[in-house]
């Protein structure tokens, strides 16, 4: 990385704009010119990034001349609108959020897992859903040895995967509930009250009765692996954390496999990290993972019900792994493989 590239950040001011700007500078990216932007609602603030306080732009199309690298967390309808004018511009636009994961154009993209499908980028890549991101990641040794015919996936996902609202929603009904039990709490953000309860609705719902955060987990998977024979079936719940996502993941490969073969497999893959001694109290949870950039597995044991099967715990910090590294990922994989 001998070259210094000018990076900009479109969603500078959100959660996620905001961890992608720390691991810019946590992981001492190469950056020559450095832009945050947002929308016109959130221009003027103030972001810092090594030590020196930038002014926040509004995003307009003019925006992204000189860019070579843009991390974009600003929201869907933000991207369609300006990823097209940053492309055009020669900014390669690494998108964070749902509008191009399922362009058959648009490389989708865990850099651990599917490299190679960054080369194929014509200006914009995109970042997978956070729940995808860390499952795949896991999963990408066990389908190189032994192939995956099914996943059976259910989340228990934070608050802060629909925004700083809906952890600031959480923790006010929190506060009025433990206040007054018999309290009635506004549930605005998310679908019903959050505190003291799980909602098993992520996004809205389709017609074949699947939320579009479910139908997500089903597509990218397949696109990720690039391989539309994997059968793959997700429930996606909200639950009362502030950040971090944990799944329990079950898999049915297409060969035995032995779970001490699992172990090692997921343990010697990069960002992975078993935590799994059951005995001993230990797996993960979010609250150990927030903050930190792996992905964390454990309850790693044989499905008794079925053959070829597996059962195991992934959690990860949704924020950063889910979203914000593994962008600031691809654009060093970009930089290395000379693909920018």
């Amino acid at each position: 990385m001998a070259n210094n590239y000018n990076v900009c950040v479109l969603g500078a001011t959100g959660m996620v704009g905001k961890e992608m700007i720390k691991i810019l500078e946590e992981q001492n990216f190469p950056v020559a010119r450095f832009l945050p932007l947002a929308s016109e609602r959130t221009a003027g603030s103030k972001v810092t990034f090594r030590g020196k306080e930038y002014t926040v732009e509004e995003a307009k199309p003019g925006s992204f001349k000189d860019m070579q690298i843009g991390l974009f967390s600003a929201g869907a309808k933000v991207s369609k609108v300006f990823a097209p004018e940053a492309a055009k511009a020669g900014c390669v636009v690494i998108d964070n959020t749902s509008q191009f994961r399922m362009d058959p154009s648009v490389p989708l993209v865990v850099p651990e897992v599917n490299p190679q499908a960054i080369k194929r980028h014509k200006g914009i890549i995109a970042n997978p859903n956070c729940s995808t991101a860390q499952m795949v990641l896991p999963l990408k040794p066990i389908y190189d040895k032994a192939g995956i015919e099914r996943i059976v996936v259910s989340t228990y996902q934070s608050t802060s995967g629909w925004g700083k609202e809906a952890i600031a929603e959480m923790y006010d009904q929190t506060k009025k509930l433990l206040a007054d039990p018999r309290a009635r709490v506004e549930a605005k953000y998310i679908f019903k009250q959050i505190a003291f309860n799980c909602v098993p609705q992520i996004d809205q719902f389709t017609d074949n009765g699947y939320t579009k955060e479910e139908m997500k987990m089903y597509d990218e998977t397949r696109k990720i692996f690039e391989d539309d024979n994997i059968q793959v079936t997700a429930t996606c719940v909200r639950v009362p954390v502030a950040i971090g996502h944990s799944e329990t993941v079950n898999v049915k490969t297409r060969k035995k496999i032995s779970i001490a073969e699992v172990r090692k497999l997921i343990g010697s893959f990069p960002t992975c990290v078993v935590m799994d001694d059951p005995a001993k109290g230990i797996y993960p949870t979010p609250i150990e993972c927030e903050g930190r950039n792996e992905t964390f597995v454990g309850r790693i044991r044989e499905d008794i019900s079925q053959e070829n099967g597996i059962d195991m715990w992934i959690v990860s910090d949704n924020l950063r792994r889910g979203a914000a590294l593994n962008a600031v990922l691809i654009a060093q994989k970009m930089i290395t493989d000379k693909l920018i």
